[in-house]
């Protein structure tokens, strides 16, 4: 998340990522294999909502003195970022391939919200994407051909670099629209 943090800094925009499971431990990063992702879920469920969001609020509040505010998560931070969006106070939702937005229907965003999924995303397949929309017409969703879970993040095997600069770009022109008017 560091490195997603940089791509934006290096586009002007000051970025913070709450480290969630400090909670638990100092330091917590889990690596991007199985064994990671196990031990990443289980580092998840032993968060409350209550602290994710108190935690988000935080970095949101760190921003504010800065001008317009925008949330971004991916996979479950995308989950996340959009309950956050509908709950605190964002001026934009920047989300990738939130895994169980669909899920969290009932939740609408505050804010202008633009969301990238891949047409291959193995958790949140195509017909989720068309629930998404159906049920939030205002929501800017960009599809991504042959685009899977994860695309883009590099050290995913799923990354796509094209997929990656097209969404990287498009955020960054939602972001420029949304925050510095």
């Amino acid at each position: 998340m560091g490195d997603v943090c940089d791509q934006f800094a290096s586009r002007g925009y000051a970025a913070i990522a709450p480290a969630l499971f400090d909670r638990i431990g100092r330091n917590i990063v889990h690596p991007f294999t199985a064994e990671g992702a196990a031990a990443g879920n289980l580092s998840y469920k032993s968060l409350s909502r209550a602290q994710i969001l108190a935690d988000v609020s935080a970095c949101e509040a760190a921003l504010r003195r800065r001008g317009g505010v925008a949330i971004c998560g991916f996979c479950t931070g995308g989950t996340w970022a959009w309950v956050g969006a509908a709950e605190l106070a964002f001026d934009a939702q920047v989300n990738f391939y939130g895994s169980h937005v669909p899920a969290q229907l009932a939740f609408a965003p505050r804010c202008p919200t633009v969301m990238h999924y891949g047409d291959s995303d193995q958790f949140v397949p195509m017909d989720d994407i068309d629930r998404i929309r159906a049920a939030h017409p205002e929501v800017l969703i960009h599809v991504y051909p042959g685009g899977k879970h994860a695309f883009f993040n590099p050290e995913q095997q799923s990354y796509d670099a094209a997929h990656a600069a097209l969404a990287l770009e498009r955020s960054i022109a939602f972001l420029d629209r949304h925050l510095r008017l």
